[in-house]
């Protein structure tokens, strides 16, 4: 990545070390919570009730978790743990 070019204030230095840790720090989290979705949609794709609601109960309070630190929305936070428990629910009804 190239380096741009920065006013060579010592805040403005300092902001921009905090920006990359939290940059880096924030595409974690949200690979984390991406995971934890994909992991939910495969077992409810499969037809795997069990494996879906564990699952669901490791995503939700990694999702509340992610939103609490302000790195997603809280919207986003209850869109995705709604659409989540709804299929999650609606596998179990099923079988």
């Amino acid at each position: 990545m190239e380096e741009r070019q920065l006013a060579k204030h010592r805040s403005v230095m300092k902001r921009d070390r905090q920006s990359k840790v939290r940059r880096v720090r924030n595409m974690s989290r949200k690979t984390r919570v991406k995971n934890a979705v994909k992991a939910v949609r495969a077992a409810v794709s499969q037809n795997q009730p069990e494996q879906a609601q564990a699952a669901l109960q490791k995503a939700l309070p990694l999702i509340q978790s992610v939103a609490a630190k302000g790195t997603i929305h809280w919207k986003t936070m209850a869109r995705k743990m709604s659409r989540l428990s709804r299929r999650v629910n609606e596998l179990q009804a099923a079988s």
